[in-house]
């Protein structure tokens, strides 16, 4: 890879304060290890680094399949493929705990489209829940 290709992703990254606030989950300050910002912006781009290499094999194996979306198969696949099968069990895990997130989010958005009310009076009770806790806290 050039250094042209290689400087045209700098716009692919991660978040430096949550990969900061990873890390310090893991090597929390108690352990008497430090984590400098250089060795973080090195484990960005390598993040970066393996995303995109996973992304383009499940791209690849998803058009060898004729569809237009890369789908988890694709992506547990991609893993396999370039010897990283063993991450895929925490990946169906975290998937699998991604999907009940989600169904938990529909809920609630199916409880305020069937509550019949306007948006006007769910922001008029939302103001009131406000002004209520102000008072309580306040």
């Amino acid at each position: 890879m050039s250094d042209r290709e290689f400087n045209s992703n700098d716009d692919l990254s991660l978040p430096k304060a949550t990969v900061q606030k990873i890390v310090t989950e893991i090597l929390p300050p108690s352990s008497g290890l430090a984590f400098g910002k250089d060795a973080r912006d090195l484990l960005i781009e390598c993040c970066v680094e393996f995303i995109t290499l996973i992304s383009s094999e499940a791209n690849e194996i998803s058009e060898k399949e004729s569809k237009k979306t890369i789908a988890c198969e694709h992506i547990t696949k991609a893993l396999e493929q370039l010897g990283f099968g063993e991450y895929v069990p925490d990946i169906m895990e975290v998937a699998s705990e991604h999907k009940e997130q989600l169904k938990g989010r529909e809920k609630k958005a199916n409880k305020l489209e069937q509550s019949g009310l306007s948006t006007e009076q769910l922001l008029a009770m939302q103001e009131e829940a406000f002004r209520d806790a102000a008072q309580r806290h306040g």
